[in-house]
């Protein structure tokens, strides 16, 4: 418990510092100095700051999906990642101006694929289907989220969340059930 505690306390002192400078400016002695441990606990915790802004990531949207991981309530799950994301705009709006694409993907991969798999699971159930097929379609799916989702930061977070949550359902109802009918 304690240990969550320090990773809190140095994910709080990444956000906050972020707001003052860029995250390449940022140091382990920034980080270190403002929230008051040792380098020696940050190492123990993190390899690097950007193993520290991945952790922020993941804890983020963890706690915004919470149990929004079915077929009836994915929707919901992607809109409160996305209301997360705008609501720690500007710490992603750092982290996306100073981290490749690549790694933001990374980053986004696990959380969306999290999402999805439940979904294609719950689908599949009584279906003949292929685990490798399954995590084909559930990765595919992720992807697409992923991409709406950096359109829409790369945008400025502009357009409400509720409604791209709600344009990328129209786009995905049936789309679940017809591909994993063709597998």
């Amino acid at each position: 418990m304690a240990g969550q505690l320090t990773k809190r306390a140095l994910e709080d002192s990444l956000k906050r510092l972020l707001l003052q400078k860029p995250l390449t400016k940022i140091t382990i002695a920034d980080l270190t100095e403002d929230c008051g441990v040792s380098r020696m606990t940050f190492y123990y915790h993190f390899q690097d700051i950007y193993d520290l802004v991945e952790w922020a990531c993941e804890e983020d949207a963890g706690r915004a999906l919470a149990n929004n991981k079915t077929a009836d309530t994915w929707q919901v799950g992607l809109e409160n990642i996305m209301l997360a994301v705008r609501d720690n705009k500007p710490f992603i709006m750092n982290v996306y101006h100073c981290v490749s694409a690549e790694r933001i993907q990374r980053f986004l991969q696990p959380v969306t694929f999290d999402l999805i798999e439940g979904v294609v699971e719950e689908h599949a159930a009584g279906k003949s289907v292929s685990q490798s097929d399954k995590d084909f379609l559930s990765r595919f799916f992720a992807h697409a989220f992923i991409g709406v989702m950096l359109d829409w930061i790369a945008a400025g977070m502009a357009e409400d969340p509720s409604a791209v949550a709600e344009r990328v359902s129209k786009i995905c109802e049936g789309q679940i059930d017809a591909a994993l009918a063709r597998f």
